[in-house]
């Protein structure tokens, strides 16, 4: 009997997703863990893999397709010698519609199936997959979560339709804050959408699914978080002078210090020291978190990623060093998992490598701050009470002032100064 395969939820948060490209076409025999097909998602091109063996029967759905539901029949794997029937409405109906129809009570058991209460018999429609979902009652994207948390799914008591578990039944916190009844109740700007100028010659190219997003998040960030800036200038000599000695000391294993590294220490060390800055903002609530995780900005074709660095309070230079290269290159290569980008307290969006003399972020939401650096310029500068030339670097952050204060704020660029102008602090 064929084998389904269906749109994958690739993140938490993923309902949709552009099937960007086929690696097979049908007829081809694959072997589980073959690549198949990309996924496009709202932050990164994802590859996916057969789980079984076969041979691809139908591409239900054509590459370039856009908004694709998670649990959607993208394809058909059967054996060699099996003829597959066309998958009703496949392009239009996503499995986890299915599951989500309500379903003639079962016979009393213990734990019924979907399947055995709502599914016509197998040799009227090909079959699917095991998963989680097809032994208890769970939405597909709940299942996905449970699977990547290790979260044991038997003792969870469902509050969807008919019992059905669903994400909330998990305790996941949600990636981003609900907004409060106030701002819910604001009214909605529509943004006006102007042609192009007539005459001018133009290319109109089609926004990946990442462009959306980014236009999308960036546009409610800017309408919904009160933004206030503050800029600090800080003498990047010392600095650089450090890094020269470190990356000199510790040549050869394979590890070597950039500026983003250090600013990324001093940045959580900032936020350790003025812990009140450390914070996001949640309706009725604040939040304020005991660690530091850096969302680190890597430009990328298309648009724009911030993978995490995971309590880098604790972390040393070198694993910095190594953790933001490793990340940055699965950013680069589109291999990033949801688990690499899904979180953050604070981020960090470096332009000096660009020569940019000062930059002013949007902040990231949920997030309450982010810190923009831009790249050091020669000029004069009291250095030991006397007018030298230094290098000097304009960083300039973003806070949200429904979360933090203008004096609060004022404390964090002042402990991110003193650290980028004393750095040996950041070696302690």
């Amino acid at each position: 009997m064929a084998i389904e395969l269906t749109m994958p939820a690739l993140s938490p948060t993923m309902e949709k997703g552009t099937l960007a490209k086929w690696l097979v076409k049908e007829g081809d025999r694959v072997k589980a863990g073959d690549l198949i097909a990309e996924i496009e998602t709202d932050k990164a091109t994802m590859e996916y893999e057969a789980a079984d063996d076969g041979r691809i029967a139908r591409l239900v759905i054509a590459e370039g397709t856009d908004d694709v539901a998670v649990g959607s029949v993208i394809a058909l794997l059967a054996s060699d010698d099996e003829t597959v029937p066309e998958p009703a409405m496949a392009d239009t109906a996503p499995a986890a519609a299915l599951a989500e129809a309500p379903a003639p009570a079962p016979a009393p058991a213990p734990a019924p199936t979907p399947e055995a209460a709502a599914t016509p018999p197998a040799a009227e429609l090909p079959r699917k997959r095991p998963s989680p979902a097809d032994r208890i009652k769970v939405s597909p994207l709940a299942a996905r979560i449970a699977d990547a948390k290790g979260i044991d799914l038997g003792g969870i008591a469902g509050t969807g339709p008919n019992g059905r578990i669903v994400r909330a039944d998990l305790g996941i916190a949600p990636l981003l804050a609900p907004a409060p009844a106030a701002m819910a109740a604001a009214p909605a700007t529509t943004a006006i959408v102007a042609p192009p100028p007539a005459g001018v010659p133009v290319e109109t190219v089609k926004l990946s699914s990442m462009r959306k997003t980014i236009a999308r998040r960036l546009t409610e960030s800017k309408a919904s978080v009160p933004h206030f800036y503050l800029t600090a200038r800080c003498n990047l000599d010392p600095l650089l002078a450090l890094r020269r000695q470190l990356n000199a000391a510790i040549e050869g294993r394979g590890v070597k210090l950039s500026v983003n590294d250090l600013l990324i220490k001093a940045v959580a060390l900032a936020l350790q020291e003025v812990p009140d800055a450390n914070v996001q903002f949640g309706g009725d609530v604040l939040h304020r978190f005991a660690r530091v995780d850096v969302s680190m900005a890597v430009a990328i074709d298309g648009g724009l990623v911030t993978p995490v660095l995971r309590d880098v309070g604790a972390l040393s230079l070198s694993a910095i060093a190594s953790q933001s290269k490793a990340l940055a290159a699965k950013a680069r290569d589109g291999k990033l998992t949801p688990e690499d980008y899904d979180g953050g307290t604070v981020s960090l969006s470096n332009l000096g490598m660009f020569g940019i003399d000062e930059m002013v972020p949007v902040i990231n939401p949920p997030q309450a701050l982010i810190l923009g650096a831009a790249a050091g310029v020669e000029q004069p500068w009291k250095v030991d009470g006397k007018i030298e030339l230094a290098t000097i670097m304009a960083a300039t952050a973003s806070f949200d002032h429904r979360a933090i204060d203008g004096a609060v704020a004022a404390e964090f660029m002042r402990a991110f100064r003193e650290l980028v102008e004393t750095p040996m602090r950041l070696t302690v």
